[in-house]
């Protein structure tokens, strides 16, 4: 595999609101939720740092929806871009970092993207993305559609990254918008876009069922994965346990926050517990584990 011929840097996108995962986002930002006990930005960031990618010279994020707490986790591990008045968008939030991007193109990754690709080294399992990239073209990691999905590209889905050239980002700019509007469907157009096909696993872990789905999914052939500081005593099958988190009751293929608790007698079954009593059920999408293909 070659690399980019051209200048890159990393953005990853950490600003949106996390609508559909409330009440869990009324706590923290989609992008800090914890899958296997590691925050959604901490995988993003950890997976551009495969390629090289590192330092608030290469990566900037950018955040909005409860900024404290993102500028707090990213500290001086990326260049940071606080949109004062609400989420920018995709567009919108690349174009305000057009001064910082100067002239690289722009490895863009949502930060609540789940990939996983056990074929591939960890970490670089994005890497056919950059694979003799001219600087030319807009990229796009992709899967087969799947039953439902609407839009689109070319029968394709976007799977959660894509490669942009300078040529596309310098006209970007600061107000509201989306990629799929200012570049995907103008290069699309335009014979500029390349779909990448990507082999593994991914999840737009946006609602508590996907969500659930990449926890149980990272947890591994074990079934489960309790946090080194997790008190069990009654029982956790096939769930994730964060550290801190107290369970006495029965907790079924879940997942249980940092600090949660369970208590004696509770049965919690396919569900997100946060706190002491913030539960939030779910079932997964299209009745079971084809949705991860």
């Amino acid at each position: 595999m070659t690399v980019a011929k051209v200048a890159v840097s990393a953005v990853i996108l950490a600003a949106g609101e996390g609508q559909r995962l409330r009440p869990l986002t009324t706590l923290v930002p989609k992008a800090l939720c914890p899958v296997a006990n590691v925050a959604l930005l901490d995988r993003a960031l950890d997976r551009v740092a495969g390629l090289g990618l590192h330092g608030p010279s290469s990566v900037a994020v950018n955040a909005a929806y409860l900024a404290d707490q993102i500028v707090a986790h990213v500290g001086g591990r990326a260049h940071l871009s606080v949109e004062p008045d609400g989420p920018a968008g995709t567009s919108g939030g690349i174009g305000r970092l057009r001064d910082w991007i100067g002239g690289r193109g722009v490895l863009a990754g949502n930060a609540d993207a789940y990939l996983a690709d056990p074929l591939r080294e960890p970490g670089k399992d994005i890497a056919a993305l950059l694979d003799g990239w001219n600087g030319d073209t807009v990229r796009m990691l992709t899967k087969p559609v799947t039953p439902g999905d609407t839009g689109g590209f070319s029968g394709r889905r976007f799977a959660g990254f894509s490669l942009l050239p300078w040529r596309y980002v310098r006209d970007l700019g600061p107000e509201f918008s989306d990629l799929v509007r200012t570049v995907w469907r103008p290069a699309e157009a335009a014979g500029d876009l390349e779909l990448i096909p990507y082999e593994g696993v991914y999840l737009d872990t946006g609602t508590p069922a996907t969500y659930l789905a990449a926890n149980l999914h990272a947890a591994g052939a074990s079934g489960g994965l309790i946090a080194p500081g997790a008190k069990v005593t009654g029982s956790a099958e096939e769930s994730v346990v964060g550290a801190g988190a107290v369970v006495a009751g029965r907790v079924r293929r879940s997942v249980v926050w940092p600090a949660a608790r369970v208590a004696a007698g509770e049965d919690l079954i396919e569900a997100i517990r946060a706190g002491d009593d913030m539960t939030v059920p779910t079932t997964f999408p299209d009745g079971g584990w084809g949705s991860l293909a």
